[in-house]
């Protein structure tokens, strides 16, 4: 469709985004703002099983979480399949949708991640990633949304990493942000 004339200097979404016709994805329909339409970090939860043990991954997330104030990250003792499923059901808020991390999950490029993320408006994510046996079977069945990060299997502390990039990733997509140049 085409993209309304206007002026968006003194709007929340400035000339400047507009660069090559681009708006951002939240600067849509005849030149209106959906709040809802943006990624909110606060609505976001990651339920991870394990600590982090290597600095330089704990120095990556640490900027991300910078990057994405308000996500929270909940750390919860392995020890098992079963104890570990019952620690996550246990974590998780009863206004969460469950998006369990897991290489059968769907993939997505990272625009079409910021798209199912804008899809999910304003409700309340709470991402899950397993510890080292993985996630058990009725707790994947149970999820809302089963995401693959990739169809290879990664470390958990690598797993938590990537995602909160592809989080940052696609909250600068639908703000139309020059963090990413596709």
């Amino acid at each position: 469709y085409e993209i309304p004339k206007r002026d968006w200097s003194s709007d929340v979404c400035s000339s400047d985004l507009m660069g090559a016709g681009r708006l951002p994805v939240a600067c849509h329909l005849a030149g209106t703002v959906r709040a809802s339409a943006v990624i909110n970090p606060s609505r976001i939860r990651l339920l991870v099983v394990g600590r982090l043990r290597k600095g330089w991954v704990q120095e990556g997330v640490a900027l991300y979480l910078k990057r994405l104030p308000g996500l929270q990250v909940l750390e919860l003792r392995d020890g098992g399949m079963a104890r570990e499923a019952e620690a996550i059901r246990a974590a998780l808020r009863p206004d969460e949708q469950l998006v369990v991390l897991t290489e059968e999950g769907q993939g997505f490029d990272s625009v079409a991640f910021a798209g199912r993320l804008q899809g999910s408006g304003s409700q309340r994510l709470a991402f899950v990633i397993g510890g080292a046996d993985g996630l058990d079977p009725a707790l994947k069945a149970a999820a809302t949304w089963r995401l693959s990060l990739s169809p290879m299997t990664f470390p958990h502390e690598l797993a938590r990493l990537l995602l909160l990039e592809q989080l940052y990733r696609a909250q600068s997509i639908q703000q139309g942000g020059p963090y990413h140049r596709a």
